[in-house]
């Protein structure tokens, strides 16, 4: 009798995934004789498709030439981790080990080792994520898209997200607070050319991408970027901002992260104050609108 598979959630690793996932039995490749084998296969590399929804979308082009180097010389010492197509048992998508499948292609290998493993479309996600950001692989961008897609699509929250990755709560939310960036500006970090820590401070400038060049060009500091980025604010239209303490910031960055708009609050020492939250199409206030009306139905 086949036990069932157990639900699994994000937080028990990728090692923890892998083992309690049942070993799907493919049809086309032939098992390997040896038992004592680290992969379950050798597939043809023409049989393997990488996922459209992977986090890492940057792949540095001389580091894959390197890795392909090595493989050419000691083949790919770990395996690929691979699932069924669905409706096509003949083709395997890519759960972890893109990189690997690339460099192999470029070192015009005709099979790749792999483990295959019965995973559902969040659990892949799951893995994935898990996998680049134990090995540092992912840009801040990139990691930020992730948590999004675990948020909106597979409802994880940020407490969750913190626990399961070793991360504090405040880290989840201030690499998601980058995704509130010009493209332009997130494109800069996707490069390397901004770090994670100049983008956020460049997120309360009246105009981030003007200061974003400006940052890249006379190789800034945060701390000089973050004094720019009040400079500009007192000289625009607006009522100059006062310093806020870290507990207004604290809650301005969880507003932020949850509503996915810029959030303001002015609080005063005489108890009450005024929140903005800033929408750019009618869609943001539809939304922005649902939510705040959701708990009164």
């Amino acid at each position: 009798m086949v036990k069932a598979k157990e639900k699994r959630g994000l937080g028990r690793g990728l090692s923890a995934l892998m083992a309690d996932a049942s070993l799907t039995e493919a049809t086309t490749p032939s098992r390997l004789e040896n038992s004592n084998s680290k992969y379950d296969f050798l597939i043809p590399i023409e049989l393997i498709q990488p996922n459209a929804d992977q986090p890492r979308q940057n792949f540095d082009v001389e580091s894959l030439n390197e890795l392909s180097a090595s493989i050419r010389e000691k083949g790919i010492i770990q395996p690929l981790i691979v699932r069924e197509m669905a409706g096509d048992e003949k083709t395997y998508q890519i759960v972890a080990g893109e990189r690997r499948w690339r460099a192999a292609q470029a070192a015009k290998l005709h099979e790749v080792p792999v483990i295959v493993r019965n995973f559902d479309d969040k659990e892949v996600l799951e893995i994935a994520i898990i996998e680049n950001i134990q090995r540092a692989d992912l840009n801040p961008i990139e990691e930020a898209l992730g948590y999004r897609q675990l948020m909106d699509r597979h409802d994880h929250t940020q407490e969750k997200l913190a626990e399961a990755l070793g991360k504090s709560r405040s880290y989840i939310a201030n690499i998601l607070r980058l995704l509130s960036l010009p493209d332009d500006i997130q494109n800069l970090v996707r490069t390397g050319k901004l770090s994670a820590g100049h983008a956020r401070a460049l997120i309360t400038s009246n105009e981030p991408e003007k200061l974003a060049d400006l940052a890249v060009k006379n190789n800034l500091s945060v701390r000089e970027i973050e004094k720019l980025a009040k400079t500009n604010i007192s000289k625009s239209t607006q009522r100059p901002k006062t310093e806020k303490d870290a507990d207004t910031i604290a809650l301005e960055n969880d507003l932020i992260a949850n509503l996915r708009l810029p959030v303001s609050i002015e609080h005063k020492e005489t108890g009450n104050g005024k929140l903005t939250i800033v929408y750019k199409s009618l869609e943001e206030l539809d939304g922005l609108c649902a939510l705040l009306t959701s708990g009164l139905r």
